[in-house]
């Protein structure tokens, strides 16, 4: 297994400030962030590391070159969006953005794309497996025509009001992988795995790895901290953030040793990239790398 990160907490750096970080520290590799160059609407989101709007044969060259001087390999273009908005506007756009990077990601010979498959928030799991029917297959068709994967992240992408109340992302559960890759039979189509999502949704997070294995096409490493005391005020039906908060690996809930060591045990050998969202560790330059540094640290008892 290789050792990366999400470079999407490096909101503000260049590509080659977010390479010569990777490089510096030791990582192996980075999911890259592609989101369309703008302004963020939300958290973690919006950061454009590679602009696949301008993304010709010459810069397809440049970003090679820079990452094989630097020995840092690219393990997956990233966008996050929702593919499946109510709003058609939105999902139109989404949808156009994403297959530009699928384009982006054949290009540069990365192969792989991280995202999520979407949600209209205000319908029924029932009717959004009908939108994934009519929405998916032309995503799917032009990944299979490129020869990309694409890996579906299990974050419900519902933590707060504006996402309430079924959240952004459909794929959120080992019973709904089932359906959606009954609906989408492709070998192209497979997980983005991080525990963290299963910790508070009170699902067990490594029985999947051995269920899937043949699905998991990249890993995630992010850790949730999951407070009982306000579990008991709130409840599971209150917003999650009401009883938990994301955390550095190590510094939450999830037992690494055996999540990593249940990977070793199905054979996966692909890309691992630690995802921070620790607020404990924003606000200033030297934080945010403090939380690469620590992270690493902690992740290589497990993974070289």
């Amino acid at each position: 297994m290789k050792l990366g990160f999400v470079s999407a907490i490096l909101d503000g750096w260049t590509f080659e400030e977010m390479i010569d970080t990777a490089s510096e520290m030791g990582y192996a590799c980075v999911e890259v962030a592609c989101w369309p160059v703008g302004k963020a609407e939300r958290r973690y989101a919006g950061v454009s590391h590679i602009d696949v709007d301008a993304l010709d044969d010459a810069k397809v060259a440049y970003i090679r070159d820079y990452c094989a001087q630097k020995h840092v390999e690219i393990s997956s273009l990233a966008f996050y969006p929702n593919t499946m908005d109510s709003n058609p506007e939105k999902r139109e756009a989404a949808v156009a953005h994403l297959k530009k990077v699928i384009c982006a990601s054949a290009k540069l010979g990365v192969n792989m794309v991280t995202t999520f498959i979407g949600r209209d928030q205000r319908k029924t799991v029932e009717e959004n497996l009908e939108l994934v029917k009519t929405i998916w297959p032309p995503i799917i068709a032009l990944a299979e025509e490129k020869g990309v994967k694409i890996a579906i992240e299990n974050c419900p992408m519902l933590f707060g009001p504006d996402q309430w109340p079924g959240g952004q992302n459909l794929m959120t559960t080992p019973a709904i992988w089932r359906k959606v890759f009954e609906i989408l039979p492709s070998d192209n189509l497979g997980i983005n795995y991080d525990p963290s999502h299963f910790v508070w949704q009170m699902i067990d997070y490594i029985r999947p790895l051995y269920a899937f294995k043949d699905k998991i096409f990249h890993v995630h490493y992010k850790d949730i901290k999951v407070y009982p005391d306000k579990l008991r005020e709130v409840g599971v039906m209150a917003y999650p953030l009401d009883y938990m908060s994301p955390k550095l690996p190590g510094l939450g809930d999830v037992d690494w040793g055996k999540y990593v060591s249940a990977l070793t045990d199905i054979g996966y050998d692909g890309y691992t990239c630690i995802e921070v969202e620790d607020r404990a560790f924003e606000g200033s330059r030297e934080k945010v790398l403090d939380s690469l540094r620590l992270s690493k640290r902690y992740m290589e008892q497990f993974v070289i």
